[in-house]
């Protein structure tokens, strides 16, 4: 693994650089961070995550990207993302769609992306359903990447692969009536025959979500670690945070050890490209914190104040108006309300709200 030697930071570090290179300072409509795209679950957050950096949506597409979750990226880098995310190997494409429910199919390794994908591709020539194209897709790949499903009486092909597949089809992902469509994508691409630039993919995550480790990036892209180490870029340094050994690009060292917390209030969404890190212990130490972050089904927005998560958030609708009420973890600390109601506002800009009422609650 790269990395020539070795530098020593702290915790409180690694997160004023990450606030730092995540464009909350809102100094340009085109943020470096778009390279990992803007995670869109639950359905509307990446608006939100786009508005909390007072970023534009000119030129995004919506697809099916990391992990098969629909990701907001930029529509002029699908065709590099798409050879960048096609899995290295068969082990990687089997780590990436094994499930007990093609437990025999996953083992077909590249070659069930490559079917699924081709199928993918030939059957979305224009606006249809989700359930119309899956019908479709299922129908055209070989039985083993299918699964029996009892309250429909017929074949489904596995979800994780059906949507890992999608932006290698160019196929993009909206909504209409309530209901998912796809399409193509405005510039179609062929669907990729090999890896190529997989390492740009780590190293964007290394950039944003760095210093870390294998591991790490593992996590983010459904993968194992061992295919990570296999295509590890060569220009990162190794960086011990609080004495655990992780790595960032070389490029950014600088950055690192500049960076500064800065005294900014922001609402992130769940799934804001922020919250994507997989070291959570050292974004929230507080486990219990932690915990009601990241939930699994449902999890709340953060509240970042300086470089540090303080709270959760949470909105719904009252006609025209939002409410939006914050839960702190502890004491906010001075001058945070007038931020608070600023960003209050930027929420409910990004949601079409005419007014917002904000709660904090004790």
């Amino acid at each position: 693994m790269g990395g020539t030697h070795r530098i020593e930071v702290s915790r409180e570090q690694v997160m004023a650089y990450r606030v730092a290179v995540h464009g909350f300072e809102r100094s340009v409509s085109d943020p470096d961070v778009l390279a990992m795209g803007v995670q869109d679950t639950p359905s509307g957050s990446a608006r939100q995550a786009l508005a909390a950096r007072r970023s534009s949506l000119v030129g995004l597409e919506r697809v099916w990207s990391f992990r098969g979750a629909p990701h907001l990226h930029r529509r002029t880098e699908l065709p590099v993302l798409a050879a960048a995310l096609w899995p290295v190997d068969d082990a990687d494409a089997t780590a990436r769609i094994s499930t007990t429910l093609i437990k025999e199919g996953a083992q077909l390794g590249v070659r069930a992306f490559q079917v699924t994908a081709e199928a993918l591709r030939s059957v979305v020539t224009g606006p249809m359903s989700k359930g119309e194209v899956s019908t479709a897709v299922s129908a055209a790949v070989p039985e083993s990447l299918t699964h029996w499903c009892a309250p429909c009486g017929a074949r489904h092909i596995s979800g994780l692969l059906f949507q890992q597949a999608g932006i290698f089809a160019g196929v993009a992902v909206g909504a209409e009536a309530g209901r998912t469509v796809l399409s193509p994508v405005g510039e179609r691409f062929p669907v990729p025959t090999a890896a190529a630039e997989t390492s740009a993919v780590i190293r964007a995550y290394l950039s944003f979500l760095g210093p870390a480790t294998p591991a790490d990036v593992a996590k983010y892209l459904g993968t194992k670690p061992a295919v990570v180490k296999a295509v590890w870029p060569d220009d990162v340094t190794e960086v011990g945070v609080d004495g655990k050994k992780a790595w960032l690009p070389t490029s950014a060292v600088e950055a690192l050890l500049s960076a500064k917390s800065a005294g900014l209030v922001r609402l992130l969404p769940p799934g804001d490209p922020f919250l994507q890190a997989r070291d959570r212990g050292l974004v929230v130490p507080v486990k219990s914190r932690e915990r009601e972050i990241w939930r699994a089904i449902g999890g709340p927005g953060a509240l970042l104040v300086g470089s540090e998560i303080l709270g959760t958030w949470r909105a719904r609708a009252a006609g025209r108006r939002l409410d939006l009420t914050v839960t702190p973890f502890a004491a906010l600390p001075s001058g945070v309300g007038a931020g608070l109601d600023a960003e209050a506002a930027v929420v409910a800009s990004a949601r079409g709200a005419a007014d917002v009422l904000l709660r904090i609650s004790q």
